[in-house]
């Protein structure tokens, strides 16, 4: 399994780690760390010495209850930092997390090779069809409401289901484009409950019929905090275990604040998988 990153081909046989960085000054666990050049430098240098393979980059807070800025705001905070990574590390894989069709063409043409979108086209709807003439993979995330009132009141009467039918009907729509690498995020913390994200954990491997990859963001999040009562910054040791969980319900791809424990949990998962059950 494959995805066409502008030319360079990303090989998903073994799962990959995703870094994230938030360009936010009020995100839900890194907000304001990456506002100057040095320490943004230093952050990614040292992601990739501990395995990085794709780095998300986001200007947008989506926490419960965030409100969006603008597509003008949004390129100010990533324009000038995506251009410093590219310049610094010019073979780095780089994924921007947008829902503006405006961000995406810019960081495209700057560099940018995968599209993370929480929105599916639901906040600009020019933006399916602004990926599809970039003809760059698509990360398809689930989420009931918006981020502002998402975690109202979550209701499923079977989320597997309903998930499931969610990304069926959104992959019908990017297949008529010609959007066909495609990679599923089952949206957890975005608008579900504990037990939501946990059912959708435990039947992970059903979402997509197996026929996309599937990406685990789960770092440091309220699944995690809540379970262990803990905050983001004490919630590392939950996140592997839960991240270990991902991946043997099918994760393909781990979305973390924390490179090299997710690639370390990578490391020990590929070794549990290849050895023979006697």
């Amino acid at each position: 399994m494959t995805i066409n990153c502008k030319g360079k081909l990303l090989d998903l046989s073994s799962p990959k780690v995703m870094g994230i960085l938030n360009l936010t000054p009020d995100s839900f666990f890194d907000g304001g760390k990456h506002q100057n050049e040095d320490n943004i430098l230093k952050t990614v240098k040292q992601m990739l010495e501990d395995g990085l393979d794709i780095l998300d980059i986001g200007g947008q807070t989506t926490k419960p209850g965030s409100e969006v800025i603008s597509a003008d705001e949004e390129l100010q905070r990533v324009e000038p930092v995506l251009d410093l990574i590219l310049k610094n590390f010019p073979e780095l894989i780089i994924s921007l997390d947008t829902f503006y069709s405006k961000v995406a063409q810019h960081g495209v043409e700057m560099g940018a090779a995968i599209i993370n979108d929480i929105s599916v086209g639901r906040i600009d709807d020019e933006l399916f069809k602004t990926v599809a003439e970039l003809k760059v993979p698509y990360i398809l995330m689930h989420m009931q409401g918006m981020p502002k009132d998402m975690q109202a009141e979550p209701h499923y009467d079977n989320i597997i289901q309903e998930v499931n039918l969610f990304f069926a009907e959104k992959i019908k729509t990017l297949k008529e484009l010609h959007i066909n690498d495609i990679i599923l995020d089952p949206g957890y913390g975005f608008g579900k409950t504990l037990e939501h994200n946990f059912q959708l954990l435990r039947n992970q491997e059903l979402l997509g019929f197996n026929d996309y990859p599937i990406l685990a963001g789960v770092s440091r999040k309220s699944m995690i905090c809540k379970t262990l009562g803990v905050n983001p910054k004490d919630a590392l040791n939950g996140t592997t275990a839960v991240n270990m969980l991902a991946l043997q319900h099918g994760a393909k791809i781990l979305r973390v604040h924390d490179v090299k424990e997710a690639k370390e949990c990578i490391k020990i998962f590929d070794s549990y998988q290849s050895v023979q059950i006697l």
